[in-house]
């Protein structure tokens, strides 16, 4: 039983004042002055007073309410390694066991580590889990927290958690563990593609090793070197970045004898390579209407650098003057075509044809740079089917057809071909998906016999307007009409030349994105997402293999013409490597060298601050003289009902406070100057007040 005493006036207090007190004046003034009848009526006046009052005795049933205990596990990665997850689990089942016989104790269990978010799941964020649990509950209700990891906790305070209350850690794993690590000490994001790149990177052991380690160093899942690196020391690494774009630097030491896991054997770099300024040479064959469309484009790009030549003198004038007395500023043949060919990624002919300015060896030249690599693009005008055609020299071995000396003068709309709407050069082209395209017509057409490489696009009767093609290991385009400046210039609305423009040139030079054939894998937080660019009209699933080792199978399904797509949801945070017909790729997934693999020794110094400034103790699950250094069972302290002023931890227990919070149920009210028994008092004291007063 629970009684107090409350007061409950019949009227406000002020007027409860303004009538008691001129009363209560008099009545002293008669008791300081002894009058006769002072006391009696000293009385009446209190019997007045406490009927005005109102007086309440009050029992209130209270229920006491319990304490609320977090037990925090950690479900991180690390803590699959060894027997750490065997034990978790035993020392949660018998911290529940040990819980449940207390009836004071409200306990909530949280799982961490395990989360859908990436960057939960590459760091272990424990007091983020045990400010969720205690969200919706006061701090006097706060019994304590005890928590079930190995130590490497990425959020631990450096001083005292917010609520004050014992925490308690329990460690997996033991003390004899061992472990090696590799890291990168600089890794820079980006570099120039084929230019070494300086890096650096340490190789970590725990039990202090010296000595040499071999480093397998890898480009994009290919082996380029193997170094050797000391213990401890950064040393120094040089990488030469291959291609434009994602480029994957890995380091791999191999697994030592008893280490503790070989997770952390490798380390990720992902530098984005970047191409210095590309060079072509653009040879315009004679002034036309269209001739600066090609020049603006590039001149645009600050990509590339452009030398451009145009030639001036019209093929019909015949004045006798010498060709090199005709330039102002001499044409370097020579230095373009023989000397510093190789120095070009793009030739392009624009309205070119044979004539005394390029001696006929030097399409022979042109012709042996594209088959070793180079790039060349034919803009063809009615100069192709004419005479003095190109096709009519040396450099016909590189040309993918060859005219048929027909020009075509016939109003079209140029339109994608079945190939064409699955080529990325030409796919989604703005303003293809209608019939007839949204773009302006083009009106000349150069006809050619038995194309070689693949047709992308037709004009005028079908016939073909766009070829792409290949020779040796270079590229060859071959644009079959001189109209295109009509969409730059907005007839009829225009179209989109800069786009099938760029595209051409750099198809042609090779950027990784325009391959017909490509693979590609991206990791996007814990989801791992596949491209699949082909000109088939199936190219099957593709096979995953994860960073453990397991084969996984992702269903590619068509998402345009010429693009499958395909994604899984992972829970491994690593490099993934994917396949698909004889293309593979590399893809990471999660955050590169993620914290949760940096350090995977089980460890009590994390925790040792936060849990002594709350009064708690750190201890081990398993005891330290475990043979081998395997856990082969868990010591679990005994559990101790504290109140708030006492210790919390011993030898061999820890504490958890209990709280005096309750709530209330009900009220039972007994008025003591209520009902008969208060009007009889009050009528005795006004009687005896009266009696006396009458004598």
């Amino acid at each position: 039983m629970n009684w107090s005493l409350s007061f409950e006036p019949l009227v406000s207090w002020p007027l409860l004042v303004a009538v008691l007190a001129p009363l209560l004046l008099l009545t002293l003034v008669g008791l300081w002055f002894r009058q006769r009848g002072s006391v009696f009526r000293f009385a009446a006046l209190l019997a007045l007073g406490a009927a005005l009052i109102n007086p309440v005795f009050l029992d209130e049933e209270r229920e006491a309410l319990k304490s609320v205990v977090a037990v925090i596990v950690d479900r991180s990665q690390s803590q699959d390694i060894g027997e750490r997850t065997k034990q978790t689990d035993e020392a949660l089942a018998g911290l529940q066991q040990r819980l449940g016989r207390f009836k004071q104790f409200d306990v909530r269990v949280v799982e961490a580590g395990k989360s859908e978010a990436a960057d939960e799941r590459t760091e272990t964020k424990l007091f983020g889990a045990l400010e969720g649990a205690f969200r919706d509950v006061p701090p006097s209700r706060i019994g304590g927290a005890i928590m079930i990891t190995d130590g490497e906790v990425h959020d631990a305070p450096a001083g005292t958690p917010d609520f004050n209350a014992p925490l308690h850690a329990l460690i997996t794993g033991n003390d004899r563990e061992k472990d090696r690590r590799i890291r990168f000490e600089n890794a820079p994001r980006f570099g120039l593609v084929g230019k070494p790149l300086d890096m650096t990177y340490r190789v970590i052991a725990t039990d202090n090793q010296a000595g040499p380690v071999n480093v397998r160093v890898s480009v994009n899942g290919e082996q380029v070197a193997v170094e050797q690196a000391t213990i401890g020391q950064a040393m120094p690494l040089q990488v030469t970045i291959p291609r434009a774009g994602r480029n994957i630097i890995e380091l791999a030491i191999d697994p030592e004898p008893g280490e503790l896991t070989d997770t952390n054997n490798r380390a990720i770099a992902l530098v984005d390579g970047i191409r210095e300024n590309l060079r072509v040479l653009l040879v315009s064959g004679e002034p036309h209407a269209g001739e600066r469309t090609w020049r603006n484009l590039l001149k645009s790009d600050a990509s590339v650098d452009l030398v451009h030549f145009t030639i001036l003198r019209p093929p019909e004038k015949q004045d006798g003057t010498p060709i090199n007395e005709l330039s102002l500023i001499a044409f370097p043949t020579r230095e373009l075509f023989v000397e510093k060919i190789k120095d070009f990624d793009l030739i392009i002919f624009d309205r070119y044809q044979h004539r005394d300015v390029l001696p006929i060896l030097y399409y022979d030249y042109i012709a042996e740079y594209v088959e070793k690599g180079g790039a060349l693009l034919i803009a063809a005008g009615p100069e192709y089917a004419g005479e003095s055609s190109i096709a009519r020299t040396p450099l016909m071995a590189a040309l993918p057809a060859m005219p048929t000396g027909e020009v075509v003068d016939k109003a079209f709309y140029p339109r994608l071909t079945d190939l064409g709407q699955r080529h990325p050069v030409t796919r989604g082209l703005d303003g293809s998906a209608t019939d007839p395209p949204r773009w302006s017509r083009w009106f000349r057409t150069i006809g050619v016999e038995n194309p070689e490489g693949q047709v992308v696009m037709k004009g005028a009767d079908n016939r073909p307007l766009l070829l792409l093609d290949r020779k040796g290991e270079g590229r060859v385009g071959m644009l079959l009409s001189d109209q295109g400046w009509l969409w730059a210039r907005g007839f009829e609305g225009g179209g989109p030349h800069v786009q099938l423009y760029r595209r051409i040139a750099h198809w042609l030079m090779k950027e990784p994105e325009l391959e017909e054939e490509r693979l590609t894998a991206e990791g996007r937080g814990m989801m791992l997402e596949v491209r699949r660019q082909t000109m088939s009209d199936d190219p099957g699933p593709a096979q995953v293999i994860t960073p453990s080792g397991k084969a996984l199978i992702v269903k590619l399904e068509k998402s345009e013409p010429g693009v499958f797509l395909g994604s899984i949801e992972t829970s491994e945070i690593g490099l993934y490597q994917v396949g698909n017909g004889n293309l593979t790729a590399l893809a990471h997934v999660g955050p590169v060298n993620a914290p949760e693999f940096s350090d995977v020794i089980s460890t009590e110094n994390r925790l040792k601050a936060p849990a002594e400034a709350t009064g708690g103790s750190v201890r081990r699950l398993a005891p330290s003289s475990t043979l081998g250094g395997l856990a082969s069972g868990v010591t679990l302290p005994s559990i101790v009902p504290v109140r708030s002023s006492g210790a919390a931890a011993g030898n061999d227990w820890i504490g958890l406070r209990t709280t005096d919070d309750s709530v209330l149920k009900a009220v039972s009210r007994v008025p003591l100057f209520g009902g008969f028994l208060g009007l009889g008092l009050l009528l005795l004291a006004m009687g005896s007040m009266w009696y006396r007063e009458g004598r």
